[in-house]
Formats: C-alpha cells, structure tokens, sequence
C-alpha cells in the first residue's frame, strides 16, 4: 500500500465533469453540491491517487475495477489517509455510499476512491465487513450493496507477558526426567497463527547451579518444566531443599533480533522422596497361615499411582502380588529348597500407563526351618584300606547331605558307627569323626586273608531328624611282590631293515604273585638300555601280563646294526618300604638289524622354482638332492622333459635351461627327476620339478578375432560406431589391460577416430558422414602398455552397403572360378545339342532294325510250304 502524503493540489478533470454539462438544468441542487465536494476531494488527493496507481493493489492486484465483491489485506498500524482501491461507476451511477463496519475509519470518495483515515488495530477488529453501493443523481441505489471484506493484517506490535509475576511449584527427588510437574504461561494478543504470536520459553538463570550444571529443562513451546537426567539424580532436600529459575518468553519463535520477551521467576521447593525401595523382607519358609499375606508397603509420591509387580528372573509363577495401595504380598507358601530369594520390582504408573519413575527392586529372603532330614551320599559309600596300615589311619571321608540352609543348625550333621559286619577279629575295627566324618582304622591292623571286607552303618543326624547309611570298606592287598621275568635273556633276534612298523617282533613274560587284577599284580614294561631313538615299544596284555615287543620306528641298519636290549618289568603301584625291583625284574635280549639295499631318497618329493620366460640358454633354474642310503654315488636323469627346454648335471642335480622358454606356450613346466644308484642294483627314485615361468612383454596385441562382417548402412545418417575386441597374448595385468589406439595414417585421421571402451574393447567411430559405398580397410595402431610396451598394427575391414532391414545387401558379382550369365547360356545350349543328337542317333537305329526284321519275316514267309 502506499506510504504517502500529498504534498501539492492540482486541477484534474473529471470523467463525471463532461457529463453534468449535457444534463445542463436536469441536475439539482443537491447534485451541483455533491459535484463540487466530489472536485475538492479529487485536488486534496491527486498526489495521493497518483502514488496509489503506482504503488498499491487490491486483490487482483489491480488498482481500480468495476464494482464486485472484493477482499484487501492491510497491515495494522499504517498511516491514515491510506488509499485501498478506486471503484468504477456504471451509467446511471455517478456516485458511491459506504456502509457496514466502517468504524469511522473507512471511507469512501464519491468518484469511488475507498481509503482509511485512521491506522488500523487488528487486535481491536482483525476483519470489517463492508458494503459499497452506486447511486445515480436522485440518491437511488443503481448497484450494491456490494460486500467488501478488510483483513487487517497483524504486525509484532504487543509484547508478550507472563499470566503471574511469579510462579510457585514443588517436586520430588528421584522424580522421572522429562515428566513435567509444573506450567508457566504467557499470552500474546498477536496473531497466533504468525511468528508475531509464536511464544518460546527458555530457562535463562538456576540458583544454585551447582557445577555449571541445569537440573531444571523447559518445553520451549509448552512451558513445561521438568527434571534433567542430572536433576533427577543429584536434588536432595537436605543439601538444597529449594532452588529459584527466572523463565523468559519471546515471540517472533524466538528468531528475530526484534522480537519482544517477558520474564518470570520460579519457586521450586524439593520435596523428600517417598518413592524408595524398602528393606528387604524375610519370609520364613512352609508357612501355614492363611495367603496372601502382606509383606511390605511401596508409596509414590502423590496419590492416584497405579501400582504393578515386574519380574527380573523368569518364573513360571511369581508368588507375590501388589495391591492399587502399594501393599505388596506373598501369595502361596515358600519352600527354601527350591528357590531361596527372590528379586523382582515395583512399578508405579500414570492414568496413561506411564511410568513416573524408576521402578524399585523388592528383596525378598526365604528363611529356613529344619524341613529335610540328612541325606547319604549314595546307596552305598565303598572305601579301600590296605592290609597292615597303621591304627589311626584315615580310610576315607563320609559326607552326608542336607537341604536345609548351609552354616545354620538346621544343617549341621553328626555322624556316628552303629554297626559292623562282620565283627571279626573284634567289633569296633573302625571310628569316625562326629562332625568331619573321617572314618578311621581304630582297633588293629587288618589281613586280607582273614576277612577281606566290613560292611559298616553309620547314622547320620541333624537336631530333628537321623538317616542309616551304609558303608562298604574293601581290604586291599598292599604291593609286596615284585615282578619276576620267566627268563633273564631272550637270545638274539635278527631282522631286515625294511622290517614293518608295528610288528610284533618279540614275546616276553613276567609274573608277580600280588592279588590278581589289581595295581599290585599288573605289569608295564619298559626298555631301560639298547634304544635310545626310542624304535621298539612293549605292550603290555591286561589279561596275562604278557608283553609284545614292536617296532614304533623304521629300523637302520646304517645308523645302528645291533642294539642290546634291556626291559624292566614294574607295577604301576608303589612297592611297599623295604621292597625294591631287583635283576628278576629285568631281561634282555639282542637285536642284530641287516642291510636291505635302497632306493636314493629326494630331500623333498616336489622341487618348485620359478623363472623370467625371456632368461637366456643355459641359465640354471634349479637344484635337486637326493641321497643313498649305502652311500652309493648317484647319477640324475630327466623324465617326460616334453618340450626339451631342460637338462640336468647327471652328477650334481643342478638343471639348466637348454632352449628359450615360451609362457604362452606352457606357463608351468613339470618334469621328473630320477635319481639312480651308480652300481649296487642300481635302484632309483622318483621326484617332480615344477618350473614357473613368469612372464615378459613379448606378445604385440592383436584382433580377438578376425572381423569379416562389420558394415555400415549407406548413405550415413549420422556418424557411425563400430566395437572390437582387442587381446594380448602376455598374462593379462590385474585388473584389466591398458590398450592405447591410435590410427596409423594421416587420411585415416581425417576420416576415423578410435577410442578405448574398456579393458579388452576399443570403439571405431566415423569423423563424417560422406563416405562412398565399398569396402574399407582402417590400419589401426595397439600399444599394450607393457613393459617395454609393443605395438601391433591391425587392418580392420568395414563395408558401407545399401541396408535391407537393418542387414547389408550386396549384389551378387562375378567371383573367380564362377562362369558369367554368357558362359553359363552356352554351356546350357551345347547341353542340349548333345542331348539332341544323342536323341537322333537313336531314333535312326530303331527304325533301321525295323527294317530289317521286315525283310527276314517275308522271307520266312516265303520258304516255308502252304499247309491246309
């Protein structure tokens, strides 16, 4: 709208002027008076109007425009004497009426110019409804009324402001974070739905601020004020029972260095949290009163909490309930023995379902009573006791069991013998232990052969209840026999070198009169001298004690000839004190190892070395080793060398290369090497050479394969594209090749270009599209990029040709050894002359043999004699 004031006053005529003359004396009074009012507000004004045709617009964005229905946005707060639209009167018309809400503020010029005088105040009307109508000379109404709607649009003229000066609020500790407890509010009259009216809160000032840190947070759009993760961790009553926030508003959504802003302080007094876990709770187990039974009290810090139970263990049933008071119970009795405590929690919720705060873990402890009577460790407990063991030796331990609660009186044992069978030699052999109970050998030593074994029953109680076990103590012969061989040497034992591992070369014996099956009677052998590289084992037979003497290792006639065996024979439980192995515990016997003639034998089976393809003749690729076993001289020879490119020193083993190498012809060459005994039985042995052969630049690219049918549709269109493929011989580099293409000579330049597609295809293209039908050979230059890089040049054939359907079409031409159409007329007209004549000559010599049979029947006819 526009901003002005009219600075001078001009004559301008008026449209209506022209008219009132011609009416001449029909005009009234009246009229002359509302023409002449009509003229002096157009000179007041023409600045005014001037600056309104070039500045404002209307709804259309239009300055002026019949009389219909229209809407104008004006801002609040402008100037008056503001022009808004200048309205055009139809014939009769010829002046203008304004109604409605008009305020005193809107009016209306009788040549239809609408403006206000007063500056606008949306928050006194933010719309006025008003009416304009035409009228002619009499005062009649010709058009209207017509509605005319004024917006008034809001300008950041009021600033926000606090519903209080201060505000006053409480909350507890330990309260959730995020959940609001309390509100501040400010209005704006702005208009809300624009950023004029757009409030934000923020938290400017904490005191204390204890550490620089905010225990207090604001919902900038809301007002709401809650708790921080640190506020609902660190307010305590004691140490600050109250903290005060001062709470600033402003508009414009706080992003405009002009917006307004309001402030307010806030009170917050810290109240004790009554939301605490309690202590926890003993229940005695097995309880017979009446369930459920309360146990303990949860309280949130306000009323109406809706309370629940949350497991932290899987259960199949949680035996405790809680009551919409806090009130929590146990539900069923307890059994200690099944399950000794219980952890689980208490939650409290809003009427949404939502927590308002951290739930308390309930401790829950079950006390024990003495339910369960001891229990043996097993049917039936077996000791061993050797034979002649001192009085007050301990045989074994005897260890009841009991369910009830460890380290009380409920569970402590006592143990005491109540009878032996038999009762032989005396009773009371054995005592134990009241509360260990170690069973001790009491009254004498004990003799296998007299009895060897007791049967005791030991009674096992707790201050409420007693169990009988039984005990089974076994008398064990003590190891006071040695082992005694049958024979103290086996003689001598001869055998070949190549004899096989795990032969059973050798069968020793050895007795020991300790009670049978047991680790004073079992015998292990062991070779004690004659085999330090540990070739020959013994086994031992768990039923006879006999032991089987077999070779664990290859023997070697060159590395020893004879060994001299001696084995021990022992058990594997301790001899008694006083007792020792003696030379009836050992034997020998002498193994004599002869020669076997062998083969040389590799280092190793498979020699590998790897090698330039491009090395020169006689370069040596490798080495191989091998050795005899006799200390024979060996000679080398090559096996399957195919390609002859190899030969090897018959007396060192050294190998040479003998030709050039090829990659691309064999990339990994395998030969076989044998090694022979030079004299003895001239026995060999087998090993493989594998050469490498690491490649060198020496293949130039080429075509992939050779291209007859490429072809281009003439005449060209538009320039045509053709793509081959390119390779190389040489191993292709990692990841793709890196062909370089250029054209060869000047005039292919100026017709064709060349480019690279990808690794392995390259993209002829045309320059232009006057090229002649034919047949044309482009000489293309390839550089592999190697090292050193080769070249290979390559003559690609492309044929421009008429196109049928997108396939060249040719003429069919002459071609050499193909007759032409003449040729081909003549040979078909001398075929047919041939066949012509064959054809008369036959003719003629059927009818000739017509003839003549004609001639021999008359004359038959003739020498034969009339018969009736």
């Amino acid at each position: 709208m526009a901003h002005a004031h009219c600075k001078a006053h001009k004559k301008k005529p008026t449209k209506g002027r022209g008219e009132e003359e011609e009416r001449g004396s029909e005009v009234s009074e009246e009229v002359s008076i509302q023409k002449t009012t009509m003229m002096r507000a157009q000179l007041h004004c023409l600045c005014l109007l001037t600056l309104y045709l070039t500045a404002g617009y209307g709804q259309e964005r239009k300055f002026s425009g019949p009389l219909k229905p229209m809407t104008f946005s004006i801002f609040e707060g402008q100037e008056p004497s503001q022009v808004i639209f200048q309205f055009k009167a139809s014939p009769p018309a010829v002046t203008f009426k304004l109604t409605g809400e008009t305020d005193g503020i809107f009016q209306i010029q009788p040549d239809g110019l609408l403006y206000h005088n007063k500056a606008l105040d949306r928050e006194t009307r933010a719309v006025h409804k008003l009416q304009v109508s035409t009228l002619d000379v009499y005062g009649a109404t010709v058009e209207g009324p017509v509605p005319i709607t004024i917006e008034v649009k809001d300008i950041n003229d009021n600033r926000p402001t606090f519903l209080q000066p201060n505000y006053e609020g409480s909350v507890r500790q330990n309260s959730r974070p995020g959940k609001p407890f309390m509100y501040v509010n400010a209005t704006d009259l702005d208009d809300p739905t624009t950023p004029n009216g757009q409030l934000i809160y923020e938290i400017i000032i904490q005191l204390p601020k204890i550490n620089d840190v905010m225990y207090f947070q604001i919902n900038n759009k809301t007002g709401a004020i809650s708790l921080t993760l640190e506020g609902s961790r660190e307010l305590d009553p004691i140490k600050n029972p109250s903290y005060r926030l001062v709470v600033s508003v402003k508009d414009m959504g706080g992003q405009n260095d002009h917006s307004f802003s309001d402030s307010t302080s806030v009170n917050i007094m810290v109240k004790e949290n009554i939301w605490k876990a309690p202590e926890p709770v003993e229940i005695v187990e097995n309880s017979t009163d009446p369930h459920p039974i309360k146990i303990t009290q949860v309280q949130w810090n306000e009323p109406g909490a809706q309370y629940s139970l949350g497991e932290k263990e899987k259960l199949s049933t949680l035996p405790f309930s809680i009551d919409q008071e806090g009130g929590i119970y146990v539900t069923q009795p307890l059994d200690r023995e099944e399950k000794d405590s219980y952890v689980f929690y208490a939650v409290a919720k809003d009427e949404m379902g939502k927590p308002l705060a951290f739930p308390l873990e309930i401790r829950v402890k079950v006390k024990d009573i003495n339910d369960n009577p001891p229990t043996c460790p097993s049917a039936v407990t077996v000791f061993e006791v050797q034979e002649n063991e001192d009085i007050g030796s301990n045989i074994g331990t005897f260890i009841g069991h009991d369910m009830d609660e460890e380290n009380t009186a409920n569970s402590v044992l006592v143990y005491k013998i109540v009878d032996q069978i038999p009762k032989l030699p005396k009773e009371g052999l054995f005592l134990v232990q009241t509360y260990s109970g170690v069973v001790q050998l009491a009254g004498q030593s004990l003799k296998k052969q007299d009895t060897p074994q007791y049967n005791l029953t030991i009674e096992v109680s707790d201050k409420d209840f007693k169990t009988l076990c039984h005990v089974e103590i076994n008398v064990i012969d003590i190891n006071d026999q040695i082992p005694i061989f049958e024979k103290s040497d086996y003689g001598n034992l001869t055998l070949a070198e190549d004899t096989a591992v795990g032969s059973t070369i050798l069968t020793i014996r050895a007795t020991d009169t300790d009670e049978p099956f047991t680790g004073s009677s079992k015998i292990l052998y062991r070779i004690i001298q004659g085999d330090s590289e540990g070739r020959l084992g013994i086994d031992t037979d768990p039923h006879t004690n006999a032991g089987y003497v077999i070779i664990k290792k290859p023997l070697d006639f060159e590395t020893v000839a004879v060994h001299n065996i001696v084995f021990q024979a022992e058990n594997p439980e301790p001899l008694v004190s006083g007792v020792n192995y003696n030379t009836s515990s050992s034997a020998k016997f002498k193994l004599i190892v002869t020669d076997v003639n062998e083969a040389p034998q590799f280092s190793q089976r498979i020699y590998q070395a790897k090698v330039r393809e491009d090395v020169a003749v006689g370069t040596k690729v490798g080495n191989v080793t091998a050795k005899d076993p006799e200390n024979l001289d060996i000679s080398y020879s090559l096996r399957d060398n195919t390609r002859g490119w190899l030969k090897i020193d018959p007396a060192t083993g050294e190998i040479f290369t003998t030709a050039p190498l090829d990659r691309e012809a064999e990339s990994l060459y395998r030969v076989q090497v044998m090694a022979t005994e030079v004299g003895g039985s001239s026995q060999s042995s087998i090993a493989s050479f594998h050469l490498t052969l690491l490649d060198v630049n020496d293949n130039p690219p080429r075509l992939a394969k050779e291209y007859t049918g490429l072809f281009l549709c003439h005449p060209l269109h538009q320039e045509g594209t053709l793509i081959f493929e390119v390779t190389d011989d040489d191993q292709r580099s990692f990841p793709s090749p890196h062909f370089s293409y250029s054209l060869v000579s000047e005039s292919s330049r100026n017709d064709w270009e060349v480019s690279r597609v990808n690794g392995t295809h390259a993209k002829l293209s045309t320059k232009h599209t006057n090229f002649e039908e034919g047949l044309y050979s482009v000489p293309i230059r390839i550089n592999d990029g190697g090292r050193p890089p080769l070249e290979g040049v390559v003559s690609l054939p492309v044929t421009f040709c008429t196109c049928v359907e997108g396939h060249c079409f040719q003429p069919a031409g002459h071609q050499p050894g193909m007759p032409t159409v003449g040729m081909a007329v003549g040979i078909l007209l001398t075929t047919f002359l041939v066949i012509g004549i064959i054809l008369a000559v036959v003719f003629i010599r059927i009818k000739k043999n017509e003839g003549k049979d004609t001639v021999e029947s008359a004359q038959a006819s003739e020498a034969q004699p009339l018969r009736n």
